[in-house]
């Protein structure tokens, strides 16, 4: 039975709850990412990496590829961001290796081949890394490495909030990373010509209410301010979903802890002109201070 016209008849002490509840669940489905396993595997980029699970919180397992070098000093772990998986990040994952890293791919919960739970956000993006750098620091191979966070997106803005909380990491590097999530709602009602006041302001406290966390304190642009280890910012000067005007917001509250790289669009991190380069170079230096 079609219960709108009935709902519509009783009139707005009737019509409004379920006009909320259909925009509740609405976003509560924006918070379950459509799987995608697309990406690859190690063996398509000569990467020798193993499979591994891990327990993740709230009794989740964690898929993950890791590829450890004999006698490494440092181990990397690499998140993707939302919606992606750890083969999307193959790219990066093969010469990092090839450099001499240790190198541990991870996909988030809700993503890829890890479990579901019954919603993904920024904040289980950080503790499924955590879960991550928590393993390196077991293994006899690399409890003794400096371990470094490279985040993608979503994985970028986690890495950030990690290493605010975290004063192990020996360096994080963010890619695409956006500022705040109410400037990416901003953007996402403006392009729909949504009004911000009553539907995205609403919105974002009912998220705020579904993940625990007020965005204001998850927000990049804040928690890069407690981030104390080497910090390097790569954003596409072309990027159309996350714009660089981010990336420069974040390297003015870096307080100088920051360089930013400004070429290539969002996806593909891989096409960066000088970005990996950059990257291993920014590496190169934090396995240097040993």
């Amino acid at each position: 039975m079609n219960w709108w016209p009935l709902a519509a008849a009783a009139g707005p002490a009737l019509l409004l709850p379920l006009l909320l509840a259909r925009f509740h669940a609405g976003l509560r489905r924006s918070l379950a990412p459509e799987r995608t396993t697309a990406g690859g595997t190690p063996a398509d980029f000569g990467l020798p990496a193993r499979e591994l699970t891990l327990a993740g919180a709230n009794g989740r397992r964690l898929f993950a590829w890791y590829a450890p070098v004999p006698g490494a000093t440092t181990a990397v772990v690499l998140l993707h961001g939302w919606g992606g998986n750890a083969g999307q990040l193959l790219p990066l994952a093969a010469p990092l290796h090839a450099a001499g890293h240790a190198v541990l791919l991870l996909d988030a919960r809700c993503h890829g081949r890890s479990d579901e739970d019954d919603f993904a956000s920024m904040p289980r993006f950080a503790e499924d890394l955590a879960c991550a750098l928590d393993w390196l620091r077991r293994q006899p191979a690399t409890a003794a490495a400096r371990h470094v966070a490279v985040g993608h997106s979503v994985g970028a803005a986690a890495a950030l909030l990690t290493a605010a909380r975290d004063e192990r990491l020996a360096a994080v590097v963010s890619i695409a990373a956006f500022a705040h999530p109410e400037t990416v709602m901003r953007r996402f009602l403006a392009a729909r010509r949504i009004p911000f006041v009553p539907l995205g302001w609403y919105a974002l406290r009912y998220v705020e209410r579904v993940i625990g966390r007020r965005f204001d304190a998850i927000a990049p642009e804040n928690t890069i301010r407690a981030v104390r280890c080497p910090l390097l910012l790569v954003h596409g000067s072309e990027d159309t979903t996350v714009p660089a005007d981010d990336a420069h917001r974040l390297a003015a509250r870096a307080g100088g802890n920051a360089r930013l790289l400004l070429p290539g669009d969002h996806a593909r991190i891989d096409a960066f002109a000088d970005g990996v380069a950059a990257l291993l170079a920014f590496l190169d230096e934090i396995r240097a201070r040993q």
